[in-house]
């Protein structure tokens, strides 16, 4: 195994520098919008780590699981801001991160990863397999219509209404039964990686379907145990930065003068899905679009179908409640954002147009919450 190169070695270590100008910043209690700004770059760069390590982690396997391993930790410092959030009483931050998790990576991350892997493409036309976002598009209209039907009962004052904390138990617990059913044989289906060297033999004669998965252009380069290290300190201290990320927020957006919404939607969202967003351009630019896509899809399955629902059964020890219940506008944007996913990628290819349409009906939406 190879050493890290000076460039990752110095974006490493530019990292280590902002999460602990984070922690000074927080308990020295610097002014709002530089203490916010540095947590916010702080928990951006330990998502880098996350998907940095993941992606060796994930040369031992296939694109499934490579890009289940990313979604899973890449989601850990959205887990813990919505926790704290909701420790602190912000609920508005908790339900805006949540969803704004899944439209951002829906719209302007998956949207951004088809217009790069589309001009990678020889014609113009980004392809990938078809079912993880079928998959994705099933699981994100479960969850979709438990929001719709929870919505619509608020807005008609009908008996079901005043019962809005049991619903969402219910349904909090149909989607993890839903998501389990889903996610394990999804895994266990997954293809191998294929090297260099197995897809020329298979090419010469091989055993048929050895070139079922993508061709891995490299092994790891790091070995288990300090792949295995940087996961552990990059996950315990996206739980701490995650705290003073929260703790920085609202005297943060008081003085810029945005919304709670703007806040949630777009800076909790962007920040902690940076993996997501680092991860799925790069795996597009280098042309390996099923697992830009599995890295992607995987993060929005996930979050709807399990991260969101763990969090409601969660919250009900915390101080704070989380359920089902969404605002008109959020209702509608992931109604329609589930219609947009499975019209695009359904038939398991993009073009950049379409890339392009995602990311503006993410660019409307973060217009909308400037004025919530």
């Amino acid at each position: 195994m190879s050493a890290l190169t000076p460039r990752e070695r110095s974006i490493l270590g530019l990292i280590a520098v902002l999460t602990a100008l984070a922690g000074l910043a927080n308990y020295q209690t610097w002014a709002a919008v530089p203490r916010f700004a540095i947590a916010t770059l702080a928990l951006a760069g330990l998502a880098w780590v996350v998907s940095f390590a993941t992606e060796q982690l994930g040369e031992r396997f296939g694109p499934g699981v490579t890009g289940m391993l990313q979604s899973t930790l890449g989601n850990l410092p959205e887990l813990f801001v919505v926790i704290f959030a909701l420790q602190k009483g912000e609920l508005v931050v908790a339900q805006t991160a949540i969803v704004g998790s899944i439209l951002a990576n829906a719209l302007l991350v998956l949207g951004l990863v088809i217009v790069v892997g589309a001009r990678r493409a020889p014609d113009g036309i980004m392809r990938f397999s078809t079912r993880l976002p079928r998959d994705t598009a099933t699981l994100l209209q479960v969850t979709v219509f438990i929001i719709v039907l929870l919505g619509l009962s608020l807005a008609a004052h009908d008996p079901a209404s005043h019962h809005v904390n049991s619903i969402s138990i219910v349904g909090a617990i149909c989607l993890l039964v839903v998501y389990g059913a889903w996610v394990v044989p999804y895994l266990r289906d997954d293809p191998a990686p294929v090297s260099a060297d197995e897809a020329a033999a298979a090419a010469a004669g091989g055993p048929p379907g050895a070139l079922a998965a993508e061709v891995s252009p490299s092994g790891p380069r790091l070995s288990l145990r300090f792949t295995l290290a940087l996961l552990l300190v990059a996950g315990v201290s996206s739980a701490f930065v995650s705290d003073w990320f929260i703790n920085g927020l609202a005297p943060a957006i008081s003085q810029l003068h945005i919304s709670q919404a703007f806040a949630g939607l777009v800076i909790v969202a962007i920040a902690g899905n940076a993996v997501e967003n680092t991860a799925g351009l790069v795996l597009a630019s280098k042309g390996r679009s099923d697992l830009a896509i599995s890295v992607v899809k995987n993060s929005v399955a996930q979050i709807a179908a399990f991260l969101f629902p763990l969090l409601v059964l969660v919250s009900f020890a915390l101080s704070t409640t989380l359920t089902f219940a969404l605002a008109p506008v959020y209702i509608g944007a992931l109604l329609l954002t589930t219609l947009a996913l499975a019209q695009i990628t359904g038939d398991g290819e993009a073009g950049a147009f379409e890339g392009w349409a995602l990311v503006a009906l993410y660019v409307i939406l973060a217009t909308f919450t400037l004025y919530e």
